[in-house]
């Protein structure tokens, strides 16, 4: 991947964090970026999270609170855009 192209999916990442809970803090970016991905992954090769849920429980549980804080963090942003 070219510089160009790392720099503006970096951006876009960004945003979308911004937009989905509100921030774009490091922290906050990394979870989305682990979200999406683990997102993308369970629904074009639901076998293969299968097999990772199963031989990772703790990383499993780990994603889990990932998830959680995520829906809590864009429920809390759009209640403060209303």
């Amino acid at each position: 991947m070219d510089d160009k192209l790392k720099l503006q999916m970096e951006g876009l990442i960004e945003k979308y964090a911004e937009l989905l809970v509100g921030t774009s803090d490091p922290k906050h970016v990394e979870m989305v970026k682990t979200y999406a991905l683990y997102s993308f992954i369970a629904k074009s090769m639901p076998p293969l999270v299968k097999h990772w849920n199963e031989e990772s429980p703790e990383a499993k549980e780990a994603m889990k609170n990932i998830v959680h804080e995520i829906k809590e963090l864009n429920e809390k942003h759009r209640n403060e855009q209303k």
